[in-house]
């Protein structure tokens, strides 16, 4: 019966660890698809790549960091903090709220 317990646990980790690569990957495809379409969006060859690092890093460190955490909260308040980190950086380097 374990077994099958640690089985079905398995399952929504896999399937919101699914979900958090896909946003990043829409995150990061989101401009190379508006910039089809319009001229108001123009991101350089350097901007997709700190945007990489950044996203896949966090994402990364997630993963890294959540095999460790045993209690979904403690991984709910990882997540966000990521996220807030995240932002916070994109904001930075978009427009520069920190001069």
């Amino acid at each position: 019966m374990t077994n099958s317990m640690e089985h079905t646990r398995g399952r929504p980790r896999q399937a919101w660890r699914i979900a958090r690569w896909t946003i990043i990957i829409g995150l990061l495809s989101a401009p190379w698809i508006a910039m089809k379409f319009t001229d108001q969006v123009n991101w350089t060859s350097f901007d997709f790549l700190i945007m990489g690092v950044l996203l896949i890093g966090a994402g990364l460190s997630y993963e890294l960091a959540a095999l460790k955490l045993r209690k979904s909260l403690h991984r709910t308040l990882l997540g966000a903090g990521l996220v807030a980190l995240v932002l916070i950086i994109w904001a930075e380097g978009a427009v520069g709220i920190f001069h």
